[in-house]
């Protein structure tokens, strides 16, 4: 029977269906952990379990430890009481190969899953036990950018955040509240050491996830509610460091398709569970076969030697390089190009679009013949080999189910780091010339196009949530497909926004750019199948 439990995995059916099942000792593994936990990890959603859930897994089948991760759950408790307990804290990792080939584990390496509510004496009480643990070593976070936020969009102090800063460390309701409370259990109990690792995707993480923790312990000593000692051992980095990292793995939802393999397998029960907080999780996961961790390595309590299962351990500045050749040269602004695009020639599928001549033609042209000589070399990764794997491997992997219109969300925020870091190069440059930049541009004059809202057939279509969207669909409000005659008057409508460096990062008219921007623009918008036509012009 294949049904994902401590006792069904041990069934030699597994096996012979192609799963990989570990060969360690799970029930000597859960007691160590349980006694002398190590690595505890914030955010039980689906990257843990592809990627850090897995990191430890390697570790643990490969003998470089004997000790697994507890998991903490802060947002959904759900996911832990309908997914994670009912199947003792296993889940299936199917790793969706480019090649066609789909490679199926059973992870089993968390041994204790916890929920983070100070309101529930048992789960917060166990957490609190925990971190006053000789042991533990790191804490690891993937709960979002806006896990980390303390105030709302307008600046505010969040309701929760609020309450918790005037209440003290005692029943935090915030997730950073909680977060800091636990680390106050850990400087009552003789300032033990910790590493704070953020590992989720945005820059400069480690910092984001320190000043949240600082306003708490700054906010309590202020207060009354926490000793002035916690302030100096929260700002202490060789007790608590905040190391910064750079992780890369796409994860997408439980796919359909996956779901109907294990199915075809024999595995029972892998219907998946929508919570009431709308989370839909399931018993397996699936994604990609790339994946990078870089962190900065500042651990005061030591660490798992997971530099044997492949995660990069380096300095800050390498960290931040890595970061900037992913997030400026080699992944976004490819995967930016295909989105806009994307969305104005009705494609639904990343994937898809990695058949389109043109298509191909304009990420090549993006990453290797404008990005490529402006690129921040890490040292640790070569760009070169990250940018061949990217359009090679990754974006093309017809089994990952990413789309352009989930990738255009926020695009007004992107522009920005993913094309203008790449234009300040070239203008700082003493041997390259900012005009030769040909396909960037490309890419500003589609998002314009994009904006109409209209794709290449002339149909409506809805633009993705952007902070930004009313008001740049502004520029646009009035300009009409067939409009060339208009030239002109739509260069006064665009030129405005053109020059906003808070969009683009450069003022485009300062740096030279306008002029071929607005050129394509009216070659993109001279009537139905424009679109398609200038790519084919400039592109062929």
């Amino acid at each position: 029977m294949m049904v994902l439990n401590n006792d069904a995995i041990k069934d030699s059916t597994w096996k012979e269906k192609g799963y990989f099942v570990p060969s360690y000792d799970r029930e000597k593994m859960i007691a160590k952990t349980v006694a002398e936990p190590k690595w505890v990890h914030f955010g039980a959603g689906n990257i843990f379990r592809a990627f850090q859930a897995n990191l430890s897994q390697r570790m643990l089948e490969q003998g470089f430890d004997d000790t697994g991760l507890t998991v903490v759950e802060g947002f959904d408790y759900e996911i832990i009481e309908k997914m994670y307990r009912p199947h003792d804290n296993l889940s299936i990792l199917v790793t969706l190969k480019a090649d066609g080939n789909v490679e199926k584990s059973v992870i089993a390496s968390i041994a204790e899953s916890c929920i983070l509510d100070s309101e529930r004496a048992d789960e917060f009480g166990r957490l609190r036990e925990i971190f006053t643990k000789d042991s533990l070593q790191m804490a690891t976070f993937t709960i979002t950018e806006k896990g980390y936020s303390l105030v709302n969009a307008a600046g505010e102090t969040l309701p929760a955040v609020a309450e918790d800063f005037a209440n003290g460390p005692e029943k935090p309701k915030s997730y950073i509240g909680k977060v800091s409370s636990l680390l106050y259990e850990r400087y009552k109990n003789g300032e033990k050491k910790i590493a704070m690792v953020s590992t989720d995707n945005c820059s400069h993480n480690g910092d984001k996830l320190f000043a949240a923790v600082d306003a708490f312990a700054r906010k309590w000593a202020e207060n009354g509610k926490a000793e002035e000692g916690f302030v100096k051992y929260i700002e202490d980095e060789n007790k608590v460091s905040f190391p910064w990292s750079m992780i890369d793995k796409i994860t997408p939802r439980p796919d359909d398709s996956v779901n109907e393999i294990l199915k075809k397998d024999g595995v029972e029960e892998l219907e998946p569970v929508v919570t009431s907080m709308k989370t839909w999780v399931a018993p397996f996961v699936n994604a990609e076969e790339s994946e990078y961790l870089v962190i900065e390595d500042k651990f005061p309590n030591g660490r798992p030697e997971l530099e044997k299962v492949g995660v990069i351990f380096t300095d800050k500045q390498t960290v931040d390089k890595v970061e900037r050749m992913k997030v400026c040269t080699c992944l976004n602004p490819l995967h930016t190009a295909l989105a806009i695009y994307g969305c104005i020639l009705g494609y639904e599928k990343i994937s898809d679009e990695m058949k389109d001549k043109e298509l191909v033609a304009l990420v090549k042209k993006i990453g290797y013949d404008e990005g490529l000589p402006v690129v921040t070399d890490p040292g640790v990764i070569k760009p070169q080999e990250f940018i061949d794997t990217v359009v090679g491997v990754r974006i093309p992997n017809v089994f990952m189910p990413d789309t352009p219109q989930r990738i255009a969300t926020d695009t007004s925020q992107k522009l920005a780091i993913r094309f203008g870091e790449t234009i300040k190069a070239y203008v700082a440059s003493d041997s390259l010339d900012v005009a030769s930049l040909k396909f960037i541009p490309l890419v500003h004059a589609g998002w314009l196009r994009y904006l109409m809202a209209v794709n290449d057939e002339g149909v409506s279509f809805e633009p993705s949530p952007d902070p930004l969207l009313e008001k740049a669909k502004g520029f646009v409000s009035g300009i009409a497909l067939g409009d060339t005659e208009k030239a002109d008057e739509h260069r006064q409508k665009l030129l405005p926004l053109l020059k906003d460096k808070s969009i683009f990062g450069v003022d485009l008219e300062e740096v030279g750019l306008t002029d071929l921007i607005l050129d394509y623009f009216e070659q993109l918008i001279a009537g139905k199948g424009a679109v398609r036509a200038t790519l084919k012009k400039y592109l062929d």
